[in-house]
């Protein structure tokens, strides 16, 4: 299945979650947040919520501002 994350295209051999992907993508998730099709998803939930083929993903990281 192919998804995409921050505008690139990823092929996926087997279903994931968030988590499961952010690992496998050894992605630092200090100040991470992540969106699914424009939807924010909490860290709370990153190990329940299941990649799709065609999900857009995008991966930010958190900055403080004033």
């Amino acid at each position: 299945m192919n998804i995409m994350i921050n505008g690139e295209t990823i092929a996926l051999d087997v279903p994931v979650s968030l988590q499961g992907l952010i690992q496998d993508l050894k992605v630092d998730v200090k100040n991470i947040a992540i969106t699914v099709n424009d939807n924010i998803v909490p860290k709370s939930r990153w190990h329940e919520v299941h990649v799709n083929s065609g999900d857009d993903i995008s991966l930010f990281q958190a900055i403080a501002g004033g």
